[in-house]
């Protein structure tokens, strides 16, 4: 390569911009996601930091030109000049002052580079992120790196985004000084990043001003309209939200009682208050009435009726299997319309906090009449789009649940006056675009009237039956809290009107805040238009960071969730933008997405093979519009090596060769599918270069010999992985993160071929990659031991745990209150322990060690595409050879029954009693340590100092060396934690 290297290709500082990524997710005030939802938007801290390194060369690096380098020198020599900015890179420049007694960076070219890169880490900071010397200093830098590389004096590098989702590289792109081109397909994205690359920098805050203007009418106007659907209390109280549950009729015989569908009697759940529902079956009518009971005692508690979609009735104790509950509700469109009213909730303006109260008359008259109005309304709608949206709500596994329960249209997500509410604020919004087109031009009116639509669909966020109570904080949660459309049991009903959680007073501030935060960072406009990633309206040759976070094979069904939104939208802004919405839902045929495991009836030509060649295309249009000298990322984070070969060989096969991965630590470990498995902690920022000659061309013929290939590849591995340790990145995160560095190598050949001339695919070539990195982590985690004295188990257990012990933090766009958003139904059932990896990444991690995981069923378990490394209680039987013993679980009784595993929590479950005999030293020495800790688990101390002292086990080093190493590796809180540590404090009375 004839070019300088960017920073990006050296270094970075992932732990600093990790940290500032991760403080960003809690943000709420004044940032972009609060525009609108979109799913999986990437932290504007880590976009920012990446395109810094990206635009910018290595001043150490000998091609690095002339004019940057003196730039970067004078950028970085006023940092030490300014007392009023505190930063890290400001104490470094004044030691090396002191220390080469002149102002001359350009001496240590290293250390000029280790203070652009600290300005990077600083600037990363949300706090940073509007400050003036930050951004003239970021776009002083931009300009003059562009210069020295070729660019025309008084043109800006263009940063291009097929895949601009939320909008965060773009917008971090326009931060930093570049020309922006951002494009996607789906009309959502198209329209957020219409306000926040093309009207906050034009109108500035006079959108802001207009925005609130307007916000104020259509208030004022709704309260008129519907304050007699949400009356207030005789005594001036305001219901902000209705708690409801679906029904349905017992099928105990000769019952048929009315039941709610209630998973928790809690209303509010806190320190200093508790309110509870108490249900009071009444036995003779068959029905079922409520109370409302403050600081509820444990007697005073009763259990829901409803558990995994099984209702227990209250009036007969008899449960309706979820069969026929699913069957019932189907028959009645969900239930939402038909649903009981439990509770009102109210707030006083004499008094602070929450208030509830059983419904009144009154309640259900205003309920009534809502339902009357809205039948009317549709009744005189006229035009091609229906009042309310009939879009067919399609079933999705894992993903769209409630259809199977009858909710197959979009409009049977929301209760009669939720509709009525959100159609009546559609009229006022499109009313108001065309108020103010009369006294400004049609750009701005748009733009205003998208903010307005966007406050629609808040609303619709936080106001469908699929929306919940939260106990904790006493508010309504919106229903993409996570990336789903489940079946609620019970739900709350926010008013629109009121000043809480879901009302439209909420919502206009989010969105002003954002604006006016936009408006100090004083950017010009970039473009953005709806088009496909396959197929780019940009010529040859034409920018200079091709800079993506595209769709991860088959994590999120982007287009589906998206349509909850896109059928309001489209009833009001289609009239201003019906290029937009010309489909009845969001276009889903190009969506590069693997969609036949979500739905194998709609999208069953879409697979892996079909997502790979979509991504191909997309890639090879992003290496075609990319200048030969130009530098692409690609973010990726998925968890599945079929995800991550499909990627990688998208972009081996359009031209593109890798020069760098980073992994920037952005994602929630708390979500269920991160826990005790290997879902990634970090988004993995791939650093990759075109494949090409200087004209341009694609190199074709230059072949790769494997026995070369093969000798460089453990050496590139071992440069590799330390570097990540220290910056505190290992597991999984780890072994994905050395992608980068490993491809390198391989991709920057057309092909490569073994000595007989067989050409050596992707694949395989991944193979001896994970084989490198299973090596390279072994040798780590057995830092002074060497770990080929130990077992194949031993190594295969420490390998299992390190790549599971990825450091996790938060991923949504809202934020996280710590409560489970499932329904019963949805919770995955108790796993039976262990630890989980996908199968394939099991598989390689043993074949990397010389092993197969098939022949070691006493450590691992497999189930379809899951390995298990079993729990140590459950190889019991494996170890002491007990004939007849068997591993049945059950319910600990405090009274009654002693486990052989003390220190656990009541509500655990363990194994009965039993007098563990050591019969037979273990095989190997991960069996014999597991002894150990059994021992030591069931409180038998002499056994366990007999096993260790008469055995001799204790006088072999390997055990003590695996122990210490397994002790870093369990995961805290895990009894295996606890054992093994308590097998090494046991150690210290023994003399050894």
């Amino acid at each position: 390569m004839n070019y300088p290297k960017r920073l990006i290709e050296v270094d970075l500082p992932i732990k600093r911009i990790s940290a500032h990524s991760r403080r960003e997710k809690s943000i709420r005030h004044g940032h972009i996601s609060t525009l609108h939802i979109w799913w999986a938007r990437r932290p504007l801290a880590a976009c920012r930091a990446v395109l810094c390194a990206s635009l910018w060369p290595d001043p150490a690096d000998p091609l690095c030109p002339a004019g940057f380098l003196q730039e970067a020198e004078a950028q970085m020599l006023k940092w030490s000049d300014n007392e009023h900015l505190k930063l890290l890179s400001r104490e470094s420049i004044e030691h090396f002052i002191k220390v080469n007694h002149d102002k001359t960076l350009l001496n240590n070219k290293t250390f000029l580079r280790q203070l652009l890169l600290d300005f990077i880490a600083d600037f990363s900071n949300w706090d940073n992120s509007n400050q003036p010397e930050f951004l003239s200093t970021s776009r002083k830098l931009t300009e003059i790196a562009h210069i020295a590389l070729g660019g025309e004096p008084g043109t800006k590098p263009m940063v291009v985004d097929p895949f601009a989702g939320g909008g965060s590289i773009p917008l971090e792109a326009l931060r930093i000084g570049t020309n922006v081109f951002a494009s996607d397909l789906n009309p959502i994205p198209v329209l957020i990043n219409k306000v926040q690359l093309e009207h906050i920098p034009i109108y500035g805050k006079k959108l802001a001003n207009e925005y609130r203007k307007w916000c104020a009418w259509i208030k004022q106007e709704a309260e008129k309209e519907l304050t007699e659907f949400y009356p207030k209390d005789p005594d001036n109280s305001t219901p902000i939200a209705y708690l409801w549950a679906r029904t349905i009729s017992c099928e105990g015989p000769a019952c048929g009682a009315e039941v709610p569908l209630i998973r928790s009697l809690w209303l509010a759940k806190k320190n200093n208050k508790s309110v509870a529902l108490k249900i009071t079956p009444n036995h003779s009518s068959k029905k079922i009435e409520f109370e409302i009971i403050q600081n509820p005692s444990a007697k005073d508690l009763q259990k829901g009726t409803v558990q995994r979609g099984n209702t227990t009735c209250p009036v007969c104790g008899f449960t309706t299997p979820v069969v026929s509950v699913r069957r019932q509700l189907k028959k009645r469109k969900g239930g939402a319309n038909d649903a009981r009213l439990l509770c009102v909730v109210t707030t006083k303006t004499t008094e602070k906090g929450r208030f509830y109260r059983l419904p009144t008359k009154q309640d259900f008259n205003a309920i009534e009449k809502a339902g009357k109005e809205l039948e009317k309304r549709i009744s005189k709608q006229t035009g091609e789009i229906s009042l309310i949206p009939n879009e067919t709500l399609p079933i999705m596994s894992g993903v769209f649940n409630a259809p199977i329960y009858g909710m197959d249209k979009w409009s049977y997500l929301f209760t009669n006056r939720q509709l009525l509410a959100l159609t009546t604020l559609i009229r006022l919004v499109k009313q108001a675009g065309e108020e103010i087109r009369e006294n400004h031009d049609k750009a701005f009116a748009d733009a205003i009237q998208i903010l307005l639509a966007f406050l629609i669909d808040k609303v619709a966020d936080y106001g469908c039956s699929a929306s919940r109570w939260l106990t904790k904080g006493e508010y309504t949660k919106a229903l993409f809290s996570r990336q789903a459309i489940p079946m609620v049991w019970d739900f709350a009903e926010s008013s629109s009107l009121a000043d809480s959680s879901g009302s439209i007073i909420t919502f206009i501030d989010w969105v002003n805040e954002t604006i006016l935060n936009l408006c100090e960072t004083n950017y010009h406009p970039g473009v953005i238009i709806q088009c496909s990633a396959t197929s780019h309206p940009l010529p040859d040759a034409s920018l200079n960071v091709f800079f993506t976070d595209p769709p991860y094979y088959n994590a999120v069904p982007y287009a589906d969730l998206s349509d909850f939104f896109y059928v309001w939208l489209k009833r009001t802004l289609s009239e201003i933008y019906p290029s937009l919405f010309i489909g009845t839902l969001a276009p889903k045929d190009e969506e590069i997405c693997e969609m036949a495991g979500w739905d194998s009836e709609r999208y069953q030509d879409k697979n892996g093979k079909w997502f790979e060649y979509e991504m191909q295309k997309a890639m090879s249009e992003g290496r075609r519009i990319l200048r030969p000298d130009g530098i692409g990322i690609v973010v990726f984070a998925h968890k599945t090596t079929a995800g991550w070969e499909a990627q990688l060989q998208s972009m081996i096969d359009a031209g593109w060769v890798f020069t760098g991965s980073w992994p920037i630590d952005t994602e929630m470990g708390s979500r269920l599918r991160a826990i005790n498995s290997a879902a990634l902690a970090s988004s993995i920022h791939l650093v990759c270069r075109p494949r090409e000659n200087k004209d341009g061309s694609l190199i074709q013929n230059q072949v790769g010999d494997w026995r070369d290939i093969l000798l460089v590849l453990p050496k590139r591995i071992h440069e590799w992985m330390p570097r990540l340790a220290s910056e505190g990145v290992v597991g999984a995160d780890a072994i994905f993160s050395c992608l980068g560095p490993a491809l390198e190598i391989y991709s920057k050949y057309s092909s490569v071929e073994k000595p007989n001339g067989d050409k050596v695919e992707l694949k395989e070539y991944l193979e001896q990659v994970w084989a490198a990195v299973s090596q390279e982590a072994i040798s780590m985690v057995f830092s002074d031991a060497d770990a080929r004295t130990l077992e194949e188990d031993a190594r295969i257990t420490a390998m299992w745990l390190w790549t599971l012990s990825t450091n996790t933090n938060s991923d949504s766009d809202q934020p996280d209150d710590g409560e489970i958003e499932e329904d019963e139904e949805e919770t995955p059932k108790k796993s039976p322990g262990g630890f989980y990896l996908e199968y394939d990444t099991a598989r390689k991690i043993a074949q990397g060690l010389g092993a197969r995981i098939e022949n070691m069923r006493s450590v691992v378990e497999i189930k379809g595409d899951k390995a298990r490394l079993l729990p140590v209680e459950e190889r019991t039987k494996h170890l002491f050879g007990m004939e007849g013993y068997k591993q049945k679980i059950v319910k600990k009784k405090k009274e009654v029954q002693l486990s052989i595993f003390p220190g656990t929590a009541e509500d655990e479950l363990s194994y009965p009693p039993v007098e563990l005999k050591v019969e037979n030293t273990g095989k190997t020495t991960l069996d014999r340590l597991h002894q150990a800790m059994l021992l030591f688990a069931a409180s038998r101390s002499e056994a366990l100092k007999r096993f260790l002292v008469e055995d001799g086990i204790g006088k072999d080093d390997n055990f003590w060396k695996l122990a210490q190493a397994l002790n870093a590796l369990y995961p805290q809180g895990t009894n295996e934690r606890r054992w093994v540590e308590g097998v090494q404090t046991f150690k210290k009375g023994l003399g050894y």
